[in-house]
This record gives C-alpha cells, sequence and structure tokens, in this order.
C-alpha cells in the first residue's frame, strides 16, 4: 500500500511529526512502513505560466518562439514541445532554477534566438513516465485554466509528496485504504479523524424506474447496489484528484474513471462504472458463469469461463468478470452520458479463483480477496456520486437499487484488565484500557475490569480476545512493555549439547568452504525416492505425500536432503556459478506404513553437494577439481574434530557411482553415504561432476562424547617409515591400512597412503600401495630395534591376510 503524506492530511493532522518520526511510530504499532520515498525532486523557480503568444522558429521548423507570462515578467522561451499552443497555462522554469538530475536552466541561444527559461513535461519535473496522464506523455504538462500565473508548481503538481509503503499482513485489509491508514495513525497519534461528505443532491426521477437488480448467486454476492447517473460530461479529472492517483501508483484517465479509483484508494472500496447505453438492458443480472461461457474483458482478451466464476450480466450475456475485470463492450468512452456504477460485496475466495485463474491482479481484486468494510460499500457509491456530480456535471437519480443480504453486524469481544496485564506483564489500569479504545474509536461498554468491545466491520481481523489484547499492546506501546530475566532456575542460560554440536558443524563445514543451505522439506512424487541412503531405505516403507498439495513439485515429504540441493545447485551453475560447495543441517520423514495414520519420524541429516574447482592458484598456474577424496577428506576432518572414529567401505546406492561411492560406518553401524552422483542423473539434473554425502546427525548426537579432551605436545622425537605393499588389485587400501594399525601396536600414531601405482614391472592384476607410517612414544625416545619389530610385524601380518609383499 503506498500512502500519500500529503493525502492523509485531508483526514488526519501529521504535520506535529516528522515524515520518518511518523513512519517509526507506525512501524513500532505493528504495521511495517517498508519505505520513504519523495514522489519527485521539489524543483525552485519553477512556476504556472501563460502562454500570450507561440509563434513558429524563424530557423528551425520544429520549435516554436513563445512569450509566457509568468506573473512579475514576460519571458521570450523557444519549446519543441508537439502540444505547446497559446492561451495554455504551463510550468515554466526560469533562469537560475535546478530540475532533478541537476540539470540547470540558464539563458541560452537556441538556432540564433535567445530562450530565458524551459517549458517543462512532468517528466522533466522527476514524475515517472508510467503515471503520467496519456495526453501529456509525449509533451508539455498543461495547467487547468484555474491554475494561478506564477504560483509555484511543486504544491500544485504535488511535487514535495512523501510516499510511505505499507507492507500489510493479510489480516490487515483495513489498512488498504486512506481512510484506513488514517483511523491507525488517528490513534497512534490520539488526534481527530476527519471523515469525507457524501451529500449529493439528487434528480426527482427513480433509479428503479429504469434499471433493476436481480442477484442469483447470493453466497458470492450478498450485496450489490446499482447508481444511475445521466449527463455526465467526460473529461479530466481535477489536477489534485490526478495528483493523489499518481502519488499512489495508478495513472489518471478520465474524471469517471478517476473518481472510481480515487474512492477505492479513498475506502478501500472497489466500484465499476458501466456504458449503460451499451448495457444491452435494464436489468442487472448476478449469477455464476456457464461452463465454457465466454467474455471480452477490458484488455481485449477473451476469456473461457467456468461454472466457478462470477459474472455481472444483462440478463442475457456477462459484460464483466465480478470484482475483477469489466467487459470491453460497457466500457466508459468519451461518448458515455449516462452511468450505471456498481457498489457491491463478493466473496473473497469467488475473486481470488477467478483472478488466479486468468492471472488478473488488481487493485480490486486484491481487496476483495482479503476483505472489505461491508458499512463502506454503499458509503463508498454515494460518495462517488457525490464527486461524479461535482466534477463530472453529472446528475444523480433518486435512489440505489439495490440486493442486500448482507451482515452488519460487529464482533463482540470481551476483555479484562487483569488478564491482559497478566499476559502482558503490566499494571495497565482499566481508564488508561478505556482510553486506548477511544483512540482506537471502538465502541464499548465497561463493568468496571470488564469491557465488552464492539470491533467496526472496518477491522474483520479483530475476533477473538488474543485479537483485542495485541489492540491494547500495540497502541499502549510495545516498548513501555516490562522485560525482566528468566526466574525459576540457578542455571545461567546456555546453549544444550545438541546446539553446541550443531554450531560446531556449521563453523567447520564453513571453515572448509561450504555454504549453509535451507531446502525444501518437500520435493515432488519422483524425487522423493532418490538418493536415499541405504539404512533410511530398509527402515521406510514408503514416501509420505500430502492430502492437499500446493503444486506438483513439493507434492511428498523428503526422504533425502539431496535432490532439492542438486536443484539449487543446478539453478546456480545455469547462472555461471560453476563452483558450487553446499551442506544443510535438516529433516526428513521416515514412515515404517504404507498408508500413514501416525506423524512419520524425524530423521536429522547432514549432506552436503559439491562440484567445479576446489582450488584455484592462478599465479601458480594450479587447479584442483573436486573428486571423491575432496569429500572424503571433508567428512574425515570432520569426524576427527568430534572424536569419533568413521570407517568407508566401497558401496553400491541408488543414484550414485557405482564405483566412486563409499558408505560410512561408526561403530560397525551404518550413518550415511558419500560419493559421485551417477552420470544419468548428473544429466536429469543437468549437473557436471557432483559429489554429494549424506550422514545420519541424530545418531552422531547420540555417540558423540562432549568432554573435553588434550594432548600434550610430546617432548620426544618421532620416527617415520615408508613402506610398499604389492598386492591384489581387489584388495582395498583400507583394509591394508587396519591391519597396519592393528598389528603395529601403540607405537604406531598415524598411517597415510601417499602412493598407488599399477604398471610396469608389476604383474598383471597387481598393484603397490605406499604407506607412511608415523610412530611416536610421548613418554621416551624410541630404539631403532622396537621399530623394526614392528615393522616386520607388519609385513608377517599383512602377508597372512592379504598376500601382500614387500616391494622390491
Amino acid at each position: 500500500m503506498f500512502v500519500s503524506l500529503n493525502w492523509l492530511k485531508n483526514y488526519v493532522d501529521i504535520d506535529q511529526l516528522s515524515p520518518e518520526d511518523l513512519a517509526e511510530r507506525i512501524t513500532k504499532s505493528g504495521i511495517e512502513v517498508e519505505g520513504l520515498e519523495h514522489f519527485a525532486s521539489p524543483a525552485n523557480n519553477v512556476v504556472v505560466g501563460y502562454v500570450e503568444s507561440c509563434e513558429k522558429h524563424p530557423n528551425a521548423d520544429k520549435l516554436n518562439l513563445c512569450q509566457v507570462n509568468v506573473g512579475d515578467e514576460t519571458l521570450q522561451i523557444i519549446c519543441g514541445a508537439p502540444n505547446i499552443a497559446t492561451g495554455q497555462k504551463v510550468a515554466v522554469a526560469k533562469p537560475g532554477a535546478v530540475l532533478p538530475g541537476n540539470f540547470k536552466i540558464k539563458k541560452a541561444k537556441l538556432r540564433g534566438v535567445e530562450s530565458n527559461g524551459m517549458i517543462c513535461s512532468l517528466q522533466e519535473l522527476g514524475v515517472e513516465e508510467k503515471f503520467v496522464p496519456k495526453e501529456f506523455a509525449s509533451g508539455i504538462f498543461v495547467f487547468p485554466e484555474d491554475a494561478e500565473i506564477g504560483a509555484d508548481v511543486n504544491e500544485l503538481l504535488n511535487l514535495d509528496d512523501i510516499i510511505m509503503e505499507l507492507g500489510l499482513t493479510p489480516n490487515r485489509s483495513d489498512a488498504l485504504s486512506m481512510l484506513g491508514v488514517a483511523y491507525e495513525v488517528a490513534a497512534i497519534l490520539d488526534v481527530p479523524i476527519r471523515l469525507p461528505h457524501t451529500n449529493y443532491h439528487t434528480d426527482e426521477g427513480k433509479a428503479a424506474n429504469h434499471v433493476s437488480v436481480k442477484v442469483e448467486a447470493t453466497e458470492q454476492n450478498p450485496y450489490y447496489g446499482a447508481f444511475l447517473i445521466k449527463d455526465v460530461k467526460l473529461g479530466p479529472s481535477p489536477l489534485w484528484m490526478r495528483n493523489y492517483l499518481m502519488a499512489a501508483g495508478i495513472r489518471p484517465i478520465n474524471n469517471v474513471v478517476d473518481i472510481t479509483n480515487y474512492v477505492l484508494i479513498e475506502y478501500g472500496q472497489p466500484l465499476h462504472a458501466f456504458d449503460f447505453d451499451k448495457f444491452g438492458s435494464d436489468e442487472v443480472v448476478v449469477r455464476m458463469a456457464n461452463e465454457g461461457e465466454k467474455i471480452v474483458t477490458l484488455d481485449d482478451q477473451e476469456r473461457t469461463l467456468s461454472k466457478e466464476h462470477l459474472v455481472i450480466t444483462n440478463g442475457n450475456e456477462a459484460v464483466a468478470l465480478a470484482g475483477v475485470m469489466g467487459g470491453a463492450d460497457s466500457e466508459v468512452s468519451e461518448q458515455t452520458t449516462t452511468v450505471l456504477l456498481e457498489a457491491a460485496y463478493f466473496d473473497g475466495q469467488t475473486i481470488r479463483k477467478a483472478s488466479k485463474d486468468f492471472d488478473l491482479r488488481s487493485e480490486a481484486s486484491n481487496r476483495f480477496e482479503k476483505g472489505v468494510d461491508p458499512n463502506r460499500v454503499r458509503k463508498a457509491g454515494e460518495r462517488t456520486c457525490q464527486l461524479l456530480q461535482e466534477y463530472a456535471g453529472a446528475t444523480v437519480l433518486d435512489g440505489i437499487v439495490e440486493f442486500d443480504q448482507l451482515d452488519y453486524s460487529e464482533k463482540t469481544v470481551t476483555i479484562w484488565t487483569s488478564i491482559i496485564n497478566d499476559r502482558l506483564g503490566t499494571n495497565i489500569s482499566s481508564d488508561e484500557i478505556a482510553d486506548i479504545l477511544r483512540k482506537l474509536n471502538f465502541n464499548f461498554d465497561q463493568d468496571g475490569e470488564t469491557f465488552t468491545v464492539y470491533a467496526p466491520t472496518r477491522r474483520q481481523d479483530i475476533v477473538i480476545f488474543e485479537d483485542m489484547l495485541e489492540e491494547v499492546a500495540r497502541i499502549y506501546g510495545y516498548d513501555n512493555l516490562p522485560f525482566t530475566l528468566p526466574s525459576g532456575g540457578a542455571q545461567a542460560g546456555g546453549l544444550s549439547k545438541q546446539q553446541e554440536l550443531k554450531r560446531h558443524v556449521k563453523r567447520f563445514l564453513e571453515g572448509t568452504g561450504l555454504s549453509e543451505t535451507v531446502t525444501y522439506s518437500l520435493t515432488s512424487k519422483e524425487r522423493a525416492t532418490e538418493f536415499v541412503s541405504p539404512e533410511v531405505a530398509e527402515e521406510m516403507v514408503a514416501s509420505i505425500a500430502l492430502a492437499m498439495p500446493m503444486s506438483e513439485e513439493h507434492s511428498t515429504l523428503r526422504l533425502s536432503i539431496l535432490p532439492e540441493m542438486l536443484s539449487s545447485v543446478a539453478y546456480n551453475l545455469a547462472r555461471k556459478q560453476a563452483n558450487v560447495a553446499y551442506y544443510e543441517l535438516g529433516s526428513i520423514f521416515i514412515s515404517k506404513e504404507e498408508k500413514v495414520t501416525e506423524q512419520p519420524r524425524e530423521n536429522l541429516r547432514l549432506a552436503g553437494a559439491l562440484t567445479g574447482e576446489w582450488l584455484t592458484h592462478p599465479w601458480q598456474q594450479e587447479k584442483k577439481a573436486v573428486d571423491f577424496f575432496v569429500v572424503k577428506g571433508i567428512l574425515e576432518a570432520l569426524f576427527t574434530s568430534l572424536n569419533l572414529e568413521v570407517t568407508f567401505t566401497q558401496a553400491k546406492v541408488d543414484g550414485m557411482h557405482p564405483g566412486r561411492t563409499a558408505q560410512l560406518f561408526i561403530n560397525d553401524r551404518a550413518i550415511g553415504f558419500a560419493g559421485q552422483v551417477h552420470p544419468r542423473f548428473q544429466k536429469d539434473y543437468d549437473l557436471k561432476e557432483t559429489f554429494v554425502f549424506d550422514i545420519d546427525f541424530d545418531y552422531i548426537l547420540e555417540v558423540h562424547e562432549n568432554e573435553p579432551s588434550f594432548a600434550k605436545i610430546p617432548r620426544y622425537p618421532s620416527v617415520t617409515r615408508d613402506i610398499a605393499l604389492v598386492v591384489d588389485e581387489a584388495v582395498q587400501a583400507g583394509a591394508v591400512q587396519a591391519t597396519i594399525a592393528q598389528a603395529g601396536g601403540e607405537l604406531i600414531k598415524d598411517i597415510q597412503v601417499f602412493d598407488v601405482y599399477q604398471g610396469e614391472h608389476l604383474a598383471e592384476g597387481r598393484k603397490s600401495i605406499a604407506f607412511s607410517l608415523f610412530y611416536q612414544d610421548p613418554e621416551r625416545t624410541l630404539t631403532d630395534d622396537e621399530v623394526e619389530a614392528s615393522y616386520q610385524a607388519i609385513l608377517e601380518a599383512v602377508a597372512n591376510e592379504h598376500q601382500a609383499e614387500l616391494r622390491g
């Protein structure tokens, strides 16, 4: 909602505060002000001028030589606008003026003739082109005849206005109108509100003699009011109204359309004007559309309707899609003299259905969807009649032809001072609560500390006690609510073990270069069963589908974080982000039932996806692409930081590359997998080589010991021995490493594989694996004999277990 502060001043006095202070007060009371913006840049030395003469430039065909009276003098100005003419009142930037964009106006010569100023268009004065009336879009702006010569244009054109953008939650539909915002500001500032008058004179003729209203869809349209207005003279709307509409983001068109739009923003009540001569009958019938019925809307698009769409008809054919858009056949035009004005209350869900089906979002549909004030429907129509009479010379026929089954009752909510104070922790008195209700313009009955509040129909969000509690709290002031430290325990606040561990893991992964993602817990039915970890696949029976999904893409609870994460990777790759490294800590949802009758079990998982280059050193001309061992190294370092021993075993996992995937185990329990995405899935997701991991974080929380520990820095030297073993190519390096660790004894502190070789000088089907063995005793210096004894024990063990031979 865009709120013009100059427009708002018509209803409440806000001059006591600066725009910034007012925005802060509104935000603190519960409606967020998302921004303050000047409608245009106020210009100095720009006034209204009267074009006394306009002749062709002697040396240029497309320029005009004008004599312009600016009040205190007459200026000779050269103008190239196509719509300049004698007798116009125009905006003149005198020499010395500075226009938006720091454009300075000086005396100049154009084709040998002196020019003392500039005749301006609205665009040159800082107004956005999309808001400029069409007749002035390609030329200068022309003021109405009653504009005072020499007057400052800033006030006349509303250039000094400030626009406040409100970020409204769906429940505050009341603030989708200037009067709704005025009620809010009046309550915050405790100032009176000035409501517009709706008085107008009527003709002796009765509207009911010329038109009738019949509503067949009473649930979807409980109120329909028709006003009949004749002798309408189409033309431009008054300047002040055009200014306010442009400030609200609406382009002025003509007085009839502008007045309905003005009342829409003022009251929050959509209206529609039909050309009664084109309407086709003297009967208005509101009904649900026939299946396949067609209508051409104001945008000249033919729409095919269904039985779920509400239409306004002339008894035979649809002339408007109710609450969304009118029909082209009955559109108001320059030939219009008689207007049938519609003021109606339409069901929000019905309007939303039509708006969504035809992708027609409008100011009107937006308000009907969120709910309009029943007590403003007729008043908005009366206000429109009053303005049409004043600014379009119209004659309003007596009476309103209406169908009325609308509920005008106010919601009744009972509140108690003691309960409000108990909930808020305050000591607000009953008198203060009564004063707050007065500021809100709420009627109420008081019996001691009991208040029976009658919520006005404009505030349809107030239904229960908690709604009124919020009203009292926000007008009292959230800043005035007391704050206390938690009581009831002697222990100071802190993080739980699970919270500490989660933060440690996140810091670690971010330190290695991964970025956190938060993806949807819902995915498509097809993707729900992709990349499911083997231990999860053994436990679950079927994926869990939502009963009422919003879309097929998000219809099923996930069994793995990876499908949605890979979609995010693909999204970034498509936008030239070649190097991507993500992790996510989130839940999957497991059910052991074919037909789910109980809540699924949530399992916390840690997942990641990496693709592209892992290291890039341009100066050294060195690059390192992500591969399996990058992922394995990250996970090994992570588990080392958690003091957990993890083993990797080659495995086959659905969706993963069969030769580049490992299953992870802790204490002989499967906890997840890591590896490369299968080339087929990489193609399906439009990925390059991508490596992923998926780990059962719930089990890590279970087995992790949060005991601080440290090891003293050894005082004694270490010994390093290398050993190269020739084994069958099917033997895994991890298995040999485990044998070495067991046979080597306590003196071996670390074992690293640093080379694997197959080829020349080795028999076919054999490979050489080279290990670096790190020996150390923290209490003494090792002897050569001790190291040699361990070395020989290792050679014997690997020979027996793996038929390994020492490479010569």
